[in-house]
């Protein structure tokens, strides 16, 4: 099992894709993973012939562990019955020595006699008083940790009674619509809910996205030297454009997909600054991928746009439009939260007028976008009243320099206030 997601330590097998005996190339999808993130796409390694699939859909695999075996060319069935060759750089794509491999329900009985308690018995949303083992995903114990829900009365639908997400979703469609007479229960309180204390407050358990949050951003803080670049955009044009743009387009183009194409054309005429820290070489990419942060339950993810300089509007409001529900859903793959030299944050619809953002490693830019608010300002000697949207600029300091990124700016900031040349 890979670290399929940053800082994951474990994952559900959700399905296998491949069959044992069928022939794998590399890059091949041999498996739907589920992490407490995402469901992401397992891709093969090696190339060889599938011999036997250790994991069972359902079980909970620590990032590390085999979960299949892959025999060579010129290896054959027989080679599962004994040791492999004792040099390490034999090339063989063997996962582990035949002496400790089991079939798969051995494995899977294994897994559940050895699972820790805290993972299996007591899940977030489980009042964890019955005794009854419960067995769920990952991503299921926060969805169920962050909606309330006790897991003791959800009847679960996976491999070997787990409850999985279809569960949860089943759930929620089952319950009553407003205004139908229920009978009311007293209501369990879960394991994991906050408790109030004597002193007026309350510890709420950290999640695994929190967790991983915590460490990435703050790793970021500490290792990567960030300074910061602010600029006043003149937007009032740019919102008639969007206006008019919007009576004849079948897909209705927000404020921040602008910014999305005004980003990726900026990065274009500045190609320094399209480019990550690769620790022994700076790397210039050739495309231009852009990440948008996304707000989900209980943190915050950044898909991937690919090729946004080749976008059309439309496509680009279609995109984020999706990346953003699957975000919300937790159905992204692992490629979709890949990559990228850049990121755009948009805080302004919540009404905040300008914030600086936190790089993600190892992009090498985030763009902080605040509201866009009617403002005093001059023009042509006498004060006026504009749209202004205030936008600021994180950058690494290893990979762009002051003047860079000053450049990088004026080419957004000409882009978002002459918005035609957007659209050409």
């Amino acid at each position: 099992m890979p670290e399929v997601l940053a800082n994951a330590t474990e994952a559900v097998i959700q399905s296998w894709l491949v069959t044992e005996g069928q022939q794998v190339a590399v890059g091949d999808p041999l498996a739907e993973v589920e992490t407490e993130k995402a469901v992401v796409e397992l891709a093969a390694e090696v190339a060889g012939v599938l011999a036997r699939l250790i994991a069972e859909p359902g079980a909970t695999i620590t990032v590390g562990e085999a979960i299949a075996i892959v025999l060579a060319p010129g290896e054959s069935d027989a080679d599962l019955d004994t040791e492999p060759p004792a040099d390490p750089d034999s090339g063989a794509p063997v996962l582990e020595a035949a002496s400790q491999r089991e079939s798969a329900p051995v494995r899977a009985a294994a897994n559940q006699q050895t699972a820790e308690p805290e993972r299996e018995t007591t899940p977030a949303g489980s009042s964890g008083t019955t005794g009854k083992r419960l067995f769920a995903t990952p991503l299921v114990r926060r969805l169920a940790g962050e909606k309330d829900i006790d897991l003791t009365t959800v009847t679960g639908t996976g491999p070997g009674g787990r409850i999985v997400r279809r569960d949860l979703e089943r759930l929620a469609a089952a319950e009553p619509v407003a205004g139908t007479p229920v009978a009311e229960s007293p209501k369990p309180t879960p394991a994991s809910a906050p408790a109030t204390t004597p002193d007026g407050f309350t510890d709420e358990p950290l999640t695994g996205m929190r967790k991983a949050i915590a460490r990435r951003l703050t790793e970021s803080k500490i290792t990567v030297p960030h300074f910061y670049v602010k600029a006043e955009c003149r937007v009032d044009a740019l919102m008639d454009l969007r206006r008019s743009v919007n009576e004849v387009a079948a897909v209705k183009i927000s404020l921040n997909d602008f910014v999305l194409k005004a980003v990726a054309g900026a990065l274009v005429e500045v190609p320094e600054a399209n480019s990550i820290w690769n620790e022994t070489s700076l790397r210039r990419f050739e495309k231009v991928d852009v990440a948008v942060a996304v707000a989900v339950d209980g943190g915050l993810l950044t898909p991937v746009l690919r090729d946004v300089d080749g976008m059309s509007l439309s496509v680009v409001a279609t995109t984020v439009a999706d990346l953003a529900r699957r975000a919300r859903e937790g159905r992204l793959k692992q490629a979709e939260l890949e990559g990228g030299s850049f990121s755009v944050s948009n805080l302004g619809m919540y009404g905040v007028s300008e914030f600086a953002a936190i790089l993600n490693p190892p992009q090498s830019g985030i763009l902080a976008v605040g509201s866009a608010a009617p403002r005093p300002v001059v023009v042509g000697g006498e004060l006026a009243t504009a749209t202004v949207m205030t936008v600021t600029l994180s950058a690494d300091h290893r990979v762009i320099d002051g003047a860079v990124a000053a450049q990088w700016m004026s080419a957004f900031v000409r882009r978002i206030e002459d918005p035609l040349a957007i659209l050409i």
